[in-house]
């Protein structure tokens, strides 16, 4: 379209990671931010912090939206990562919901082969391995194997590629069906990922993809979900070609509420003859209605992005004038995008409340605020607490209704600021 190509920069030296285009028009720019997961000790603390621009690039020929590249996948995912999927109930529920859609969709049982990428502690795996079914797990970061391991869930520890895809089919027989839930946005080379998808897969076989929807990100002003882990933000549009360059199809979507909105595509080699679902047809005209496939969509952006953070900087600095105590639940990474952007320290939040043990004790990347359990809140009884990941908020909020009992209120940000 006109409006494209006349609204359109090229940023220096980077290629678009779908088409390779050389199109890329920056739309988000969160200026420099250290790595989301990097949380500190207080050794660390003596030392400098590496930051990193932060700046999401949308591909005029394709429309993906990507970051630049500025660490390997290898510097995010180590024996130090953090993130543990089993951590969160409601996640783990999410999965086991959908082992029970999808096994009982495809009609899985003890001669079929369950594949996931990114399988991280076997939060998913686990729910194949009690229904009996064969599965295999394979997951970078050295820490979460670990207790994949221990939880008798077969893993490998690799990141997932079109050689390893093809060393597995050789080795244990085509999968069934792949999973890859919340992995695409991480993946630096998405090409090389989704070859391996079609290198493992039976022909007869279904893969399943998760990912935040690009579609609500624009919307809702999802910002605080950029980070360095996330290469890449995807929509229906723009991830149909990625597929159909590697012998494989879309025939179905399910829209998610996960995450603040994501889409579950079903996807299978041309040869497998499953029709096309009525839904790819339904969620491709609702992000062409929106704009998604002209770059005018994207334009002004940046602007609803530093309104939230002036709005909620206005408000966080009135409160503590007045002498009220702000702390935070979730040390989540998009918690941490969204307090270093806004330039939030331990001044005005005090601390923050995760129930993950790997990081109590730690500083937040950025920000240097402190990671306390839960009990923290009690001791310290606090006015106001910010719920970092939104996305869990109900689920947050029923489970720190004792905090009413001495008044507490709660602020979310995204997409606007709201205290309630």
């Amino acid at each position: 379209m006109n409006s494209d190509s006349q609204n359109t920069k090229h940023a220096e030296n980077l290629k678009c990671r779908n088409c390779g285009s050389a199109h890329l028009h920056p739309i988000l720019d969160l200026q420099s931010a250290p790595v989301s997961n990097a949380f500190l000790t207080s050794e660390a603390l003596k030392k400098a912090e590496p930051y990193y621009p932060l700046k999401v690039y949308v591909c005029a020929d394709c429309k993906f939206a990507q970051v630049a590249d500025y660490q390997s996948a290898e510097y995010h995912f180590n024996s130090d990562y953090v993130y543990f999927s089993s951590m969160s109930e409601a996640f783990v529920k999410h999965a086991k919901d959908y082992v029970d859609l999808i096994s009982e969709r495809l009609g899985l049982n003890a001669q079929s082969f369950v594949v996931e990428a990114a399988s991280n502690d076997g939060y998913l795996l686990q729910h194949f391995k009690n229904r009996g079914v064969p599965c295999l797990g394979v997951e970078p970061s050295s820490s979460t194997v670990k207790v994949a391991l221990s939880r008798g869930i077969d893993t490998v520890a690799e990141f997932f590629t079109t050689k390893l895809g093809r060393e597995l089919r050789e080795k244990r027989g085509p999968a069934d069906l792949f999973v890859g839930n919340n992995v695409l946005a991480h993946v630096p080379d998405i090409n090389d990922f989704i070859g391996g998808i079609s290198a493992l897969l039976k022909d007869s076989g279904t893969a399943t993809l998760e990912f935040p929807h690009l579609l609500t990100l624009i919307q809702d002003v999802q910002f605080d979900t950029v980070y360095h882990e996330h290469y890449s933000y995807i929509s229906l549009y723009s991830i149909r070609s990625a597929m159909e360059r590697h012998g494989l199809y879309v025939y179905n979507v399910d829209e998610l509420s996960v995450h603040g909105g994501s889409l579950r595509i079903y996807c299978a080699k041309k040869e497998s003859g499953i029709p096309v679902d009525g839904s790819v047809a339904r969620v491709l005209q609702k992000e062409i209605d929106a704009g998604l496939d002209n770059l005018d969509v994207y334009l002004g952006f940046q602007e609803r992005v530093d309104r939230i953070c002036n709005d909620f900087l206005g408000f966080v600095i009135s409160e503590k004038s007045k002498g009220r105590s702000i702390v935070g639940y979730g040390a989540a990474a998009k918690g941490n995008t969204f307090l270093n952007y806004c330039g939030v320290k331990a001044n005005l939040i005090d601390y923050v409340c995760d129930l993950t043990p790997a990081k109590q004790g730690k500083f937040l990347p950025g920000s240097h605020i402190p990671v306390y359990s839960e009990e923290r809140l009690r001791e310290t009884k606090p006015d106001y607490i910010v719920i970092l990941p939104w996305n869990w908020r109900n689920v947050i909020v029923d489970r720190l209704a004792f905090t009413r009992e001495w008044g507490a209120r709660f602020i979310v940000a995204i997409p606007n600021v709201q205290v309630f």
